[in-house]
């Protein structure tokens, strides 16, 4: 039996699968739910069939990248280095004499 959770703009889910997703739309009076995985794919359900899903509340993913379909080292630079120009501090600037 599948634990009911009520479709909440915004809140992320993984399948028994594995797989994780996003609420991104809720329209009772429809009786659909939109959800996005994190891939970026997009699917429209009933209520029936979400309620029938299989699915735990999760956190949201700290990594972003998945529904923009690049990894990590496609930025261009380490995102771990804070030593990159305009990482400092905005009070690194100041004259703390003046």
């Amino acid at each position: 039996m599948a634990v009911q959770f009520q479709p909440i703009v915004g809140d992320w889910y993984q399948t028994a699968s594995g797989e994780t997703f996003e609420v991104v739309a809720s329209d009772p009076e429809e009786g659909s739910v939109e959800i996005q995985y994190f891939d970026g794919s997009v699917e429209e359900l009933d209520l029936e069939s979400w309620l029938d899903l299989e699915i735990i509340a999760i956190e949201p993913p700290e990594d972003w990248s998945g529904s923009l379909d690049i990894d990590r080292a496609d930025y261009g630079v380490d995102l771990d280095d804070n030593t990159l120009p305009g990482w400092g501090s905005p009070l690194d600037g100041l004259d703390v004499n003046e």
